[in-house]
């Protein structure tokens, strides 16, 4: 029989994944046309764009944090989860992860595939990891506990802000 905290956790992981789908594949709740251009597109170079002209800067930079963001709760997740796996096994995962993104958005054609997203995702992740290291050592056996009440209360404030940021987003179309 599953404990009410091995559900919630999973129904929590679930949304996120949904959410993390949403936003990198279908660059939801943000949604246009200019994302599916039907040419596939790859950057191989790592930050291209980062460190020239200011307006252009900006954007860069923003979407740079906004990716290392994304991932930030997929390191926490993936260390409740396996708790035990090796910190390079953890890394590669998130590292796949990402690249599996990238992938499929050259293959269907869905926006930029590009170096720096899979560098600022993995770093994302890494920071998760570290963060849940760091509750796991100051909280002990409630890590664990403590972890999952922060990720529901984030997940709950993540879904609202993302259908709002939808509804008003539907609403300008």
């Amino acid at each position: 029989m599953f404990k009410r905290k091995d559900i919630l956790f999973s129904l929590l992981f679930l949304v996120y994944l949904l959410l993390l789908s949403g936003v990198i594949l279908f660059k939801l709740p943000f949604y246009t046309a200019s994302f599916y251009s039907g040419s596939r597109v790859i950057n191989l170079i790592p930050f291209q764009g980062a460190f020239v002209g200011f307006d252009v800067v900006g954007s860069i930079w923003r979407e740079i944090i906004y990716n290392i963001l994304l991932f930030i709760p997929f390191g926490i997740y993936l260390s409740l989860w396996h708790p035990k796996w090796s910190f390079w096994k953890k890394l590669m995962t998130i590292f796949l992860l990402s690249l599996f993104f990238e992938t499929i958005q050259f293959i269907f054609t869905l926006g930029i595939s590009d170096i720096t997203d899979l560098i600022n995702n993995t770093f994302g992740g890494l920071i998760g990891m570290i963060f849940y290291q760091t509750m796991d050592k100051l909280f002990k056996e409630r890590a664990n506990t403590v972890i999952i009440s922060v990720a529901t209360i984030v997940t709950i404030l993540a879904v609202w802000q993302f259908g709002s940021l939808f509804y008003r987003s539907w609403l300008m179309m």
